[in-house]
C-alpha cells in the first residue's frame, strides 16, 4: 500500500463510479449510501499519507513516486507517473474532503437523475486528483480535461434556471486556456527533444531545459500557461463565468468548484509558470512600461479590491460569495508573484483556508436555499431566532473568510501580506483594504440575514440543521481554529518545496531573497540555518550568497 498509496487514493473515487454503473438507478437510497462510503473511503486512505508524508517533510524532491519513463505510450514519451510534494500533498489533503463533504451535503438537495449526479462528481474528484499527482505533462493534461466534462454537466443538468449559459460559458473559457497550454506543452516537449535527444512529457526533466529557453519565446510560453491558468483561478479579467458557475451550479457543484477546481489555477502558476519560466519574471523587459511580474502584480491587486467591492453590491447570497472568491485567489496570486517564501507558504495555505472557509460559505448559502428556494438578501432577517446553530456556526465561517485573528484566514494573508510588504511596500499598501472590504461585505450580510427579528413570515417555521447537516460543518471548523491556532506543521510542509522554487526563480539575481524561516525545523535539519523568528519571519541570504539546488 506505502508504495502504491496515491494510485489508491486517485481511483478509489473511480471505482465507486463504476460500481453505481450497476445499481439500478430506481434504488436512489442504495445509490446516495454507496457513493458516500466511497467518498468516505476516498478520505480514509488518504489519511495514512499525513503520517507517511509528515517523516518525510524535509526531504527533497517528490515523494511517494510511482511509475517510470515511457511505461504508459512509448511512442511519444508519455508515462504514468505520479509523485507530490508539500504542496500537492495539501491540496490532495483538502480534495479529499471536500469530496466527502460535497457528496454527503447532497443527499436531499439531488432528486432528478440521482444515479448519473453521484457517477460524475465521483468522475470530478478522480480527475481532481490527478491533476495534483501528475509527474507527466501529458498525464496532467488528460486529468485537467478530464474533470471539464463532469463539472460541465453538473452544472448543466443539475444547475439553476440559466444552467445551460453558465455551463456553456464555464466550458468554452477553461477550454480556449487549455488550447493555449497545450501549445506551450508541445513547445516544450520540442524544445526538450531539441537541446537532449529525448521526446519526453516528464515535468522532471522539462524543469532542467525550459528555463534555457530565450526570453523572446519564453515570455510567450509563459503567456500560453499564464492565460490557462489564470483562466481557471480566475484572475481580473478572466473572471466572468466564474459568478454564472458558481450561481447556478448546485450547491455541492459550488462546494468543489471554489474549494478545489479553482486551486488548480494557483497550482499550475507554482508548479509549471514559475520554475519553467523564471527568466521572464525577473527580466527588466516592460510592456506599457510595466514588467511581467508588475502585470501579475497588478492584476491581483485589482481582483482584490474589485471582488470586494462587487462583493458588497450583491442582492444574492451566493453571488456576493462567488466574488468573494475572485478577492481572495486575488491574495493567493498575489503571494506568488511575490517571488519570496513567506509570499509563496501563505498562498498555498491561504489556497487551503478558502476552500474551507468558502466551501463553507456555499454549504451555508445552499441550506437556506434547501428550505427557502430564494438566495435574495432581502428575503430573509432575524435568522438566528429559528435556527441558532446554523447561525452560530455561519458566524465562525464568516469571521474565518475575513481573517479575523485565531481562525485560519488571518495567517494566510498576514504572510501574504508579509511577503508582498519584503518586496514593494505599494504592493502591500494597495491590497491591505481588501481585508478591510471583506469584513465589510461579510458582516454586513450577516447583520442583513441573521439579525433583527423575523420580518418575512415564511422564515418563522425555519427548521435548525439536521445532525448530517452539522456533520458537514464539523471538520471545517476543526481546521479553521487548527491554522489559526497552530499554523506550524503547514508551514514545515511547505518549507522544502516552497525554499526551492524561491532558489530556482532566483537563481540569476544579485539581489539577496528571503528565505521561509528554518527555525521550523529540528535541530537535525542542517540545510537552512536556524532562525530566532517567529515562522513566517524571513532569513535574508547574504548577496554574495548562491542559492541552494536541489530536486523540486
Amino acid at each position: 500500500m506505502y508504495n502504491h498509496i496515491l494510485s489508491i487514493i486517485l481511483f478509489t473515487p473511480l471505482v465507486g463510479a463504476l460500481v453505481l454503473l450497476f445499481v439500478p438507478k430506481e434504488n436512489k437510497d442504495a445509490i446516495r449510501w454507496i457513493a458516500n462510503l466511497f467518498s468516505l473511503a476516498g478520505l480514509l486512505v488518504s489519511i495514512p499519507l499525513v503520517p507517511w508524508f509528515w517523516a518525510l517533510r524535509f526531504e527533497p524532491g517528490f515523494k511517494f513516486t510511482e511509475g517510470a519513463l515511457n511505461n504508459w505510450i512509448p511512442s511519444i514519451g508519455a508515462s504514468y507517473m505520479l509523485g507530490i510534494d508539500g504542496i500537492s500533498f495539501l491540496l490532495i489533503m483538502l480534495t479529499t474532503l471536500l469530496g466527502w463533504i460535497s457528496i454527503l451535503s447532497s443527499w436531499t438537495a439531488i432528486e432528478n437523475r440521482v444515479k448519473e449526479y453521484y457517477i460524475w462528481f465521483l468522475v470530478l474528484q478522480t480527475g481532481m486528483l490527478g491533476v495534483f499527482m501528475s509527474l507527466d505533462f501529458f498525464l496532467f493534461f488528460v486529468f485537467w480535461e478530464a474533470m471539464l466534462v463532469p463539472m460541465y454537466l453538473l452544472i448543466g443538468i443539475w444547475g439553476g434556471p440559466r444552467k445551460l449559459y453558465a455551463a456553456i460559458k464555464f466550458f468554452l473559457y477553461t477550454l480556449a486556456g487549455s488550447v493555449l497550454m497545450l501549445l506551450g506543452v508541445l513547445y516544450l516537449y520540442f524544445n526538450h527533444h531539441t537541446l537532449k535527444g529525448v521526446y519526453t512529457f516528464s515535468i522532471e526533466q522539462l524543469y532542467t531545459t525550459a528555463p534555457q529557453i530565450p526570453f523572446h519565446y519564453a515570455v510567450w510560453l509563459f503567456f500560453a500557461f499564464f492565460v490557462a491558468f489564470a483562466i481557471k483561478v480566475p484572475m481580473f479579467p478572466f473572471h466572468t463565468w466564474l459568478p454564472d458557475a458558481h450561481v447556478e451550479a448546485p450547491t455541492a457543484g459550488s462546494v468543489i468548484l471554489a474549494g478545489v477546481l479553482l486551486k488548480m489555477g494557483t497550482y499550475g502558476f507554482v508548479r509549471f509558470s514559475l520554475p519553467f519560466f523564471p527568466q521572464v519574471l525577473s527580466n527588466p523587459a516592460t510592456f506599457l512600461n510595466v514588467t511581467v511580474r508588475g502585470w501579475m502584480i497588478g492584476l491581483s491587486i485589482i481582483a482584490i479590491i474589485y471582488g470586494a467591492l462587487v462583493s458588497l453590491m450583491q442582492k444574492d447570497m451566493k453571488k456576493l460569495v462567488a466574488y468573494s472568491s475572485v478577492s481572495h485567489l486575488g491574495f493567493c496570486t498575489l503571494g506568488i508573484f511575490a517571488l519570496n517564501s513567506a509570499g509563496l507558504s501563505g498562498s498555498v495555505l491561504q489556497q487551503i483556508n478558502h476552500g474551507i472557509s468558502t466551501g463553507a460559505l456555499f454549504l451555508i448559502v445552499g441550506i437556506l436555499y434547501e428550505r427557502r428556494h430564494t438566495r435574495e438578501i432581502s428575503e430573509y432577517g432575524g435568522i438566528s431566532n429559528v435556527m441558532p446553530v446554523y447561525a452560530t456556526i455561519t458566524m465562525i465561517m464568516f469571521l474565518s473568510s475575513m481573517g479575523l485573528p485565531l481562525l485560519n484566514g488571518f495567517v494566510g494573508e498576514f504572510t501574504i501580506l508579509q511577503g508582498t510588504f519584503m518586496e514593494n511596500w505599494k504592493w502591500g499598501a494597495w491590497a491591505v483594504p481588501g481585508v478591510v472590504l471583506a469584513a465589510a461585505y461579510l458582516l454586513w450580510l450577516y447583520q442583513r440575514v441573521f439579525f433583527g427579528t423575523v420580518t418575512n413570515p415564511k422564515n418563522e417555521k425555519l427548521h435548525d440543521l439536521t445532525p448530517r447537516e452539522v456533520l458537514t460543518f464539523v471538520p471545517l471548523i476543526i481546521a479553521a481554529f487548527w491554522i489559526g491556532l497552530y499554523p506550524k506543521p503547514f508551514f514545515q510542509i511547505l518549507e522544502q518545496p516552497v525554499n526551492h522554487l524561491v532558489a530556482t526563480v532566483h537563481q540569476n539575481d544579485t539581489q539577496p531573497q528571503g528565505m521561509m524561516n528554518a527555525g521550523v525545523q529540528p535541530e537535525t535539519q542542517p540545510a537552512i540555518p536556524a532562525a530566532s523568528a517567529p515562522v513566517t519571519a524571513v532569513v535574508k541570504k547574504s548577496r554574495s550568497a548562491k542559492p541552494a539546488k536541489g530536486n523540486n
